[in-house]
C-alpha cells in the first residue's frame, strides 16, 4: 500500500503534466507564423521599449548607445510543481530588427501559478553582443552574466549595473521587478 504522500505526488506530477500540456513548443515548421505576426511582434517590440523608456528614462539613453538589445514582449510562464517559460522577441542593432529569438526556461519545486512579462536584455559591449551572435543557444548566467537592472524612485539606472556587459530588466503589470533572476533562460534564433 502507498503512503498518502506518494500518492499526493503522483497526482500532482499527473495534474502538472497535464497543465503543462498546452504549453509545448513545437518546431519552427510547426508554427510557421503569417507575415502578420511578424509585423504584430515588431509592434510588441517597439511598444516595449517605449514602456521601459516611460518607467525609466535613462533606459533610453542606455539602449541608444548599446551594442544591441533583445526584447522580448511577452514572456508566458506556467508552474505546477514543475514551471515553464517561453516568450518570442527580436533583437534590434541601431534601432532596426536584425533577427527573431524565441526564449525558455524551467524550473522545479513547489510552486503553482502563471504569469507574463516583459524582459529586455541591453548588450551594452560589442564583445558581449558578438558571444550572444556566435552562439548556438545563448544561456544566461552561463554563456554570460545578466546584470538586472536597479532602478532608483526617480527612474534612474544605478551606475555600477549600467557598467555591465549586459543588463536584463524585467517588467510586470506593475512595473519593473527587482530581485529577480534571469539566470538560466536559454534564448535561441528562430525564423519568423
Amino acid at each position: 500500500m502507498r503512503s498518502p504522500i506518494l500518492r499526493t505526488l503522483a497526482l500532482a506530477a499527473v495534474a502538472g503534466s497535464m497543465l503543462l500540456t498546452a504549453c509545448t513548443t513545437t518546431g519552427e515548421k510547426d508554427t510557421a507564423p503569417k507575415p502578420s505576426a511578424r509585423a504584430a511582434l515588431d509592434a510588441d517590440v517597439n511598444a516595449t521599449l517605449n514602456r521601459l523608456y516611460k518607467i525609466s528614462p535613462d533606459a533610453r539613453e542606455m539602449v541608444a548607445k548599446a551594442a544591441g538589445v533583445l526584447v522580448f514582449p511577452s514572456v508566458v510562464g506556467g508552474s505546477f510543481v514543475v514551471g515553464a517559460e517561453y516568450g518570442r522577441g527580436a533583437l534590434l542593432q541601431h534601432g532596426r530588427i536584425q533577427g527573431y529569438y524565441s526564449l525558455g526556461a524551467g524550473s522545479l519545486g513547489w510552486q503553482i501559478g502563471a504569469q507574463s512579462k516583459a524582459i529586455i536584455y541591453v548588450f551594452n559591449t560589442s564583445d558581449a553582443l558578438q558571444k550572444f551572435l556566435s552562439s548556438e543557444g545563448w544561456v544566461a548566467g552561463v554563456d554570460a552574466t545578466v546584470a538586472v537592472a536597479h532602478i532608483g524612485a526617480n527612474g534612474s539606472i544605478d551606475t555600477e549595473t549600467a557598467k555591465q556587459p549586459v543588463v536584463g530588466f524585467v517588467m510586470s503589470n506593475a512595473g519593473l521587478e527587482a530581485g529577480v533572476s534571469l539566470q538560466g533562460s536559454k534564448i535561441t534564433k528562430i525564423k519568423l
